[in-house]
């Protein structure tokens, strides 16, 4: 799941505290990077070898550099994508949408008036909205949409918890 929990609360002042941070699936981790990088790399060079001596070598070398180079930006591209984390508390509810490009958009409401749905009909399939009866955001829109639906029940059982 692109998302997960944590416990924040301190343990000293036993108040309970939860943090969710929600991020788009990545089909390729931190270390499988640097393998297709080191790969494309290496396959590019390998051509280079056999005219190493030739004036021809600097002709096609900055083709491969350059290709390197927008692969490697490509993908890194991709690390920066959107990302929402979310703190719940019994008295504060707060959610950080972070756009590359776009300023932060911040939403702080009560825990106790929000209302957490599933619209069919939305921009996409399953849309979550979370409403305190003023305003209503989205969340997880990255989401897949049965992880929005996991995602929606555990959400709904925390905030019942807090509730009580």
């Amino acid at each position: 799941m692109p998302y997960v929990w944590h416990d924040t609360a301190p343990e000293e002042s036993g108040a309970v505290c939860f943090q969710l941070k929600l991020w788009p699936h990545r089909s390729l981790s931190r270390q499988g990077f640097v393998w297709v990088i080191a790969l494309t790399a290496g396959g590019l060079a390998l051509p280079l070898l056999a005219l190493l001596g030739s004036a021809v070598v600097w002709g096609l070398l900055p083709f491969a550099l350059l290709a390197v180079w927008g692969l490697w930006q490509g993908i890194a591209r991709s690390y920066g994508a959107p990302h929402e984390v979310m703190w719940l508390s019994r008295d504060r509810l707060e959610l950080l949408r972070s756009d590359p490009g776009r300023p932060d958009r911040t939403w702080r409401t009560n825990p106790y008036w929000v209302r957490v749905g599933l619209r069919p009909g939305g921009p996409v399939e399953d849309y979550l909205v979370l409403t305190d009866g003023q305003r209503e955001v989205e969340l997880g829109a990255f989401l897949s949409p049965e992880e929005r639906v996991a995602l929606r029940d555990e959400l709904e059982r925390r905030l019942a918890g807090l509730r009580r």
